[in-house]
């Protein structure tokens, strides 16, 4: 089994880290009612995807 012969650096091993950052959600406004929602998604506001309505909402 491989075992470091010296201890590595806070800064070297921060820096190889460096890139492990979560990305956020590509949130639009949907077109219709204009509330954030998931681009390719069906709007869980109005419940219309591409000007039709996919979701019938209860009122």
């Amino acid at each position: 089994m491989a075992v470091p012969k010296k201890k590595m650096t806070r800064s070297r091993r921060d820096r190889r880290r460096a890139h492990w950052k979560l990305t956020l959600p590509g949130l639009i406004a949907c077109p219709r009612c204009h509330e954030p929602k998931l681009s390719h998604r069906v709007c869980p506001n109005c419940g219309y995807y591409k000007n039709r309505q996919v979701v019938t909402q209860a009122e």
